[in-house]
């Protein structure tokens, strides 16, 4: 028997998310059984947990998007038992159970090898909101992007892709703009790297389709108006990266910065990378990032917990990481 967080249907056709024991002959099929020893809360578990939006599509379902933890047992040639191993994305918590429990079965091509110098909490610590940031820097750097090209704003910048984001742009030399809602983390922020903290309210609004061009690049976690505003700011031949949709799906722009200035808009999308830059991906997380700074922007909770920490992380309570002892 394990732990573990299971979302079911009421007869009403609510989802409901409870604390439960569960058997490993519960668990789905794949070829390799791992004993997971920490997981995350991210945004898109928060909406499962809660029921808030439609990311389970399968009952009853086990949430989390992220695991890390050890081999128990493999069918697959690739993986031998001990070894540590971490996952991200691959539509588990969604179609395939997830992380948020002591036990896990998962296909042996979604398992990547936890770098050597991270331990599985560091690397839950980052999670896919830290892969997601590095994604997002990779494509920006892929298409052109340099220090000297100008500022970089980071959207969201509170929350797990905006803090390691920040992060990860102030290590390798860049000026951040950090938008967030919250200015009561201006020190916060500061500390990871930004170099200015402006409200988001600059941003949320309807906006015009072409503004005063002001960065050179956008990590943008926030979607809809944000996204907008943010591509309408954008310098001439500058990038956008998009990874995220708090605000919302839509995307209410004109193609005036694409055209009149040549800005390029980067979909970033986490779930079904390709393992070999999944391990680009990781690798330089485990290289590049201050393990002393990541702690800064974390939390640990316990399993149980993280049913009512669902709430506080969408109602924009929660600063940076949440990280979840699976075994507590």
């Amino acid at each position: 028997m394990f732990n573990a967080i299971l979302i079911s249907k009421a007869d009403d056709q609510t989802s409901r998310a409870a604390l439960t024991q569960l058997n490993t002959a519960d668990l789905p099929e794949g070829e390799v059984s791992v004993r997971v020893e920490w997981s995350t809360l991210n945004y898109k578990d928060a909406l499962a947990i809660t029921g808030k939006g439609p990311i389970v599509r399968r009952f009853p379902m086990v949430p989390g998007v992220d695991l890390a933890g050890v081999v128990e047992h493999s069918a697959s040639d690739q993986w031998q038992p001990g070894d540590r191993v971490l996952l991200n994305g691959w539509g588990v918590g969604e179609g395939h159970w997830g992380g948020l429990a002591q036990r896990a079965r998962v296909k042996a091509g979604w398992l990547t090898r936890l770098p050597d110098n991270l331990s599985s909490r560091q690397a839950m610590a980052i999670g896919t909101a830290g892969y997601t940031a590095m994604l997002c820097l990779m494509a920006l750097e892929r298409h052109g992007l340099t220090p000297d090209k100008g500022e970089v704003l980071v959207t969201g910048a509170s929350g797990g892709v905006g803090s390691l984001a920040i992060m990860l742009l102030a290590q390798r030399g860049y000026q951040v703009i950090a938008s967030t809602g919250r200015l009561e983390e201006q020190d916060y922020l500061t500390a990871l790297g930004a170099a200015e903290v402006m409200h988001r309210d600059a941003l949320s609004a309807p906006g015009k389709p072409l503004a005063k061009a002001r960065w050179a690049a956008v990590i943008d976690s926030v979607g809809s108006h944000t996204l907008a505003n943010a591509c309408a700011q954008t310098m001439e031949d500058g990038l956008v990266a998009a990874c995220g949709l708090a605000q919302g799906m839509d995307f209410p722009a004109t193609v005036a910065p694409f055209i009149l200035r040549g800005v390029t808009l980067l979909g970033i999308n986490s779930v079904t990378r390709p393992q070999s830059e999944r391990d680009q991906a990781w690798a330089r997380l485990a290289e590049e990032l201050d393990t002393g700074l990541l702690e800064q922007t974390t939390r640990e909770i316990a399993l149980g917990e993280a049913i009512d920490a669902a709430d506080d992380l969408l109602a924009g309570r929660v600063r940076g990481r949440l990280v979840v002892d699976v075994n507590r």
